[in-house]
């Protein structure tokens, strides 16, 4: 499986790092330290290109939005559909968090 090219020790302690961050401060902190703008820009759109997705929007409608390449969109589509569902799981619970602020 996919999963296994990725589990490494050095991974599981930047995930454990990450699951003890406690609120969005301390997330900008920590990923300003250790990740690029750049990088977390890239990470940020990707999320937001699979959110698009999942809405139904267009290539054209999401490149124009986001600014990502037609390529981007389409790993993120690919991955939407057959990778370890990791976009789906975290866009429900985001979506279940914006319900009930609302």
């Amino acid at each position: 499986m996919e999963l296994q090219k990725l589990k490494d020790p050095y991974i599981n302690m930047l995930f454990d790092a990450i699951l003890l961050l406690q609120n969005r401060e301390e997330c900008y902190r920590f990923f300003e330290d250790i990740c690029t703008i750049g990088e977390v820009q890239s990470m940020a759109q990707r999320l937001q290109v699979a959110k698009m997705l999942k809405e139904g929007k267009t290539y054209t409608e999401i490149a124009q939005v986001t600014g990502a390449s037609t390529a981007t969109i389409s790993r993120v589509k690919r991955f939407l559909h057959y990778g370890a569902d990791g976009y789906n799981i975290i866009l429900e619970r985001l979506a279940k968090t914006n319900q009930q602020e609302d």
